[in-house]
């Protein structure tokens, strides 16, 4: 099913990347599984136990700058983020779609941003592994501006960098507290991703409208 959207009205498009541009099953499996086991062999625990203090420590800095800090979580949990998601990098997976989708952005004239919470690290290792960043006008990384999107004042910040029409922007995200405070910044156009990780089940629509990959979004005119 397509989702009509008005791209006459479209002049900037926002795109988020975990879970969004790329499949969440890389990162979903790196807390859920491969932290915590390097975790329980670093600390003498069991995998059981590992994954609820694991879960418990990402869960207390949720939608803060700090849960997605590599540098925070190397020093928490006395590991070596960086290496262990080099262990799985080969999950890095674009979703599908999406370089035809950001083909089409290109050749329809809008400018095409990647706004990212993800550390910079973390941003690099899947550019890398992608070969996305030449799709791109700019990319935004949350630690440059030292805000996350859910947070309301990082809206007006990126504009400060980043400058475009609230009302004249899309932006596609697979989290909806980012999508809330986008909305209450004035950005009009709001798009959510109802399978970030390819192996989950897909989320039930919400109040958002909605796509299951990119080919939705298509025709760009």
């Amino acid at each position: 099913m397509t989702l009509h959207l008005p791209w006459m009205q479209i002049d900037t498009v926002l795109l988020d990347m975990d879970g969004t541009l790329l499949d969440l099953r890389f990162d979903n499996h790196f807390w859920r599984e491969l932290a915590p086991l390097r975790y329980a062999e670093r600390h003498g625990l069991t995998l059981a136990q590992a994954q609820v203090q694991v879960k418990a420590r990402t869960q207390a800095v949720e939608g803060t700058l700090n849960w997605y800090c590599l540098d925070y979580w190397s020093r928490e949990l006395a590991l070596d983020i960086m290496a262990i998601k080099r262990e799985i990098e080969h999950l890095i997976a674009v979703h599908p779609h999406v370089l035809t989708f950001l083909n089409a952005l290109g050749s329809a004239g809008k400018r095409t941003t990647l706004v990212t919470n993800a550390h910079p690290h973390s941003l690099a290792l899947k550019m890398e592994k992608t070969r996305l960043a030449g799709y791109f006008d700019a990319m935004i990384c949350a630690h440059d501006l030292g805000l996350v999107k859910e947070q309301p004042q990082f809206w007006p910040c990126l504009r400060e960098i980043e400058p475009f029409d609230p009302a004249a922007t899309l932006l596609v995200d697979d989290n909806p507290a980012i999508l809330h405070t986008a909305r209450a910044y004035g950005i009009a156009h709001l798009v959510a991703v109802l399978q970030p990780d390819s192996g989950d089940p897909p989320r039930l629509p919400g109040e958002f409208p909605a796509i299951r990959n990119f080919s939705e979004l298509l025709p760009v005119g």
